[in-house]
């Protein structure tokens, strides 16, 4: 993979995270977890370049993104969707995802990534908010997205790195 200014990335952050889909990753070679994400965000906050993620508290990769510094934003080709959906569908509780789908995990900038990527994205975790329906404007919000209450904590990831093929 070339490293290359997040400014210089090609594409619509938006269409990145609704159409390709992207697994958030975080840990160590030894000791890791991934979770398909379609919800996410790239901006600039605080002068910094930034990524917004959400994670729901039953996600095992939360207790990873929660314990190390580092994440990554992994974005795959469309040809890898039926590997993305088992990785959200099913729990690294229960399953070796990358075993299961034929991912190659690969340690990048110390945080973990897979080889079949085309763009990573590693993030530095600088803050988190728990979502709390208090702050909803749009009611629909809580009744359409929330049923059970399991709201999302949000993360801001600095970027400190970005690669694409």
């Amino acid at each position: 993979m070339q490293k290359i200014d997040i400014k210089a990335l090609q594409g619509n952050a938006v269409s990145l995270f609704d159409d390709k889909w992207c697994l958030i990753t975080a840990g160590t070679k030894d000791s890791y977890n991934t979770m398909t994400a379609s919800w996410g965000a790239m901006g600039e906050l605080w002068n910094k370049d930034v990524c917004f993620i959400f994670i729901r508290p039953q996600r095992y990769t939360k207790e990873f993104v929660e314990r190390e510094e580092l994440f990554t934003l992994s974005f795959f080709g469309q040809e890898y969707k039926k590997a993305l959906t088992f990785c959200g569908r099913y729990s690294g509780r229960d399953y070796d995802k990358a075993k299961e789908t034929g991912l190659t995990p690969v340690e990048i900038d110390g945080s973990m990534t897979f080889g079949e990527s085309e763009t990573v994205i590693v993030c530095k975790k600088i803050a988190q908010q728990e979502i709390a329906p208090a702050g909803f404007i749009d009611k629909d919000i809580d009744s359409k997205n929330y049923p059970t209450k399991d709201y999302h904590t949000m993360y801001i990831g600095e970027v400190i790195a970005c690669y694409t093929k």
